[in-house]
């Protein structure tokens, strides 16, 4: 007996799917900017028997909760509130567009489907609250904590809602670091929003820097646009570099040496002495500087270095993602090291003044002779003069005629 009524119950709930129902869908909510518009994704379904009456003839009316119509999509730019009908009643299709909302439009509203038949019927099960805000919605980050390791590809993926269609907001990262990617996608409940997705590769370079998103909404009826912003601190993991500002001083009696390193984990320095580590002792003072959450510097002073210097002194930096290694050259100069130099840069300065002096010697030698060569060349041909007849030359001529081709060069 219980069967055969499960088995009735259950025919029953088949026949009442198959027959259809009077049922809406809409979305519960819609926020929508002040001065914008709103598109209502809508659908809609009758009993079977009513297919038939969806014709050219119906209409879709949108009523408030005190039952006053306030957009007639027979009549769009008539209404209470003006619009766009973009559905097909036909296709039970009701999607719909209402312009320039304001705060008085924040209210509840359901569908009434309207023909000029037996088919009247309102949806009052099914309502759509509007809140209309003097401020847009603030964008979305996925994810919205970024804790990567260097070297990794990041997407960040910016969502933000698009209540109207017309005026989809425009999505703007900063800093721009990689490929923009951008689409227009669809909620569960057919409202859109806009996404642009944010493709790079992490970087120590971009520990701690803030990426911010900005979307920036045209208002329909022509005010001023109005932006908002959703902002991370990117947190990237990378292994020790030591920084170049790592470095040595050196005197007679001891040497000073720095070592900084940046490591996400913070990282740890140890010194390294012929390859043995060293630590505080009568010959080495080591002191340690914590500079920020990525950042340590290590300083060490080295007293009475034994022998000429000291070749391998290293700083080794390590956290788990990996290590680094600096290694400083440090030599000491002793009084008789001193006295050498300064005597071998005595000698390189004579030696330079001598070359230089026989360098003016040659060039004059060489100035003297050409002058020599040109005087006694033109000597003989005025000197010489066969056939030509003309007055005897005087020994102030000649030294005229000597002279002046070089003046007149």
């Amino acid at each position: 007996m219980a069967a055969a009524l499960d088995l009735l119950l259950i025919g029953w709930l088949l026949q009442s799917a198959l027959c259809g129902q009077f049922e809406v869908t809409v979305p519960q909510t819609i926020e929508v900017l002040r001065g914008s518009c709103v598109t209502i994704p809508c659908s809609f379904d009758v009993e079977n028997k009513y297919e038939s009456n969806l014709d050219n003839t119906c209409k879709a009316l949108w009523k408030n909760d005190q039952d006053t119509v306030v957009f007639n999509s027979s009549a769009p730019q008539q209404t209470t509130i003006k619009g766009a009908f973009t559905g097909n009643l036909t296709k039970k299709d009701c999607t719909t567009t209402l312009n320039n909302m304001q705060p008085e439009h924040s209210k509840k509203y359901f569908l009434r489907v309207q023909c000029n038949n037996v088919l009247r019927h309102n949806f009052p099960d099914q309502k759509l609250e509007i809140s209309v805000k003097d401020g847009p919605p603030r964008p979305t980050l996925t994810p919205s904590t970024l804790k990567v390791k260097e070297g990794t590809s990041v997407n960040v993926t910016c969502s933000a809602p698009a209540p109207c269609l017309s005026h989809p907001p425009t999505l703007t990262w900063t800093p721009s670091l990689g490929d923009i990617h951008e689409t227009l996608q669809e909620n569960q409940d057919k409202t859109k929003f806009k996404t642009s997705v944010l493709t790079f590769t992490a970087s120590h370079l971009r520990h701690r820097q803030e990426i911010s998103c900005t979307a920036v909404y045209n208002k329909q009826d022509g005010s001023t646009e109005s932006s908002v912003t959703t902002r991370l601190t990117a947190d990237i993991l990378f292994a020790p570099q030591i920084l170049p500002s790592s470095d040595c001083t050196k005197s007679a009696g001891q040497f000073n040496c720095s070592c900084e390193s940046v490591g996400k984990p913070s990282p740890t320095l140890q010194w390294y002495l012929d390859g043995f580590p060293v630590n505080n002792s009568d010959k080495f003072a080591i002191s340690n500087e914590t500079v920020n959450e990525t950042s340590l510097r290590s300083f060490i002073i080295v007293s009475d270095p034994q022998g000429r210097g000291v070749p391998t002194l290293l700083c080794h930096s390590s956290n788990s993602l990996g290590s680094a290694t600096q290694r400083f050259y440090v030599y000491i100069l002793q009084p008789y090291d001193l006295v050498t130099l300064a005597v071998f840069i005595t000698i390189v300065v004579i030696l330079l003044v001598v070359v230089c002096a026989l360098l003016l010697v040659i060039r004059a030698q060489k100035t003297r002779h050409y002058l020599l060569k040109s005087t006694l060349a033109v000597n003989q041909h005025v000197t010489s003069g066969e056939g030509i007849e003309g007055p005897k030359a005087t020994e102030e001529d000649i030294y005229v005629n000597t002279v002046e081709p070089w003046f007149l060069k």
